[in-house]
């Protein structure tokens, strides 16, 4: 999985306030991407829309395989996003 390239894809998507991607688990492939996007006040995203971005703009084996739309994503004192935390809500798919 390419988490990095798949969450600097995403800020490039109009709406998108912040994106986190984390992997979970699949019974087919082992693990899948999941994105976690929070959307930018005012503005409205599907997750037909997030993935057809994805697709023009990555391999199809980075494109994640769900979308999931929060509020926030945590973070830790410094900032950074708490990917941990991520994996422990939503890690089951």
């Amino acid at each position: 999985m390419y988490p990095a390239e798949v969450e600097q894809a995403l800020a490039r998507l109009d709406g998108v306030a912040e994106a986190a991607v984390i992997g979970v688990p699949d019974a087919r492939m082992g693990e899948v991407g999941l994105a976690l996007i929070v959307v930018r006040p005012g503005a409205t995203l599907g997750v037909d829309a997030v993935l057809a971005f994805c697709r023009e703009r990555l391999a199809n084996y980075k494109v994640p395989r769900a979308v999931r739309f929060v509020d926030a994503l945590p973070r830790n004192l410094a900032g950074k996003v708490l990917k941990t935390d991520l994996r422990k809500e939503f890690g089951n798919g």
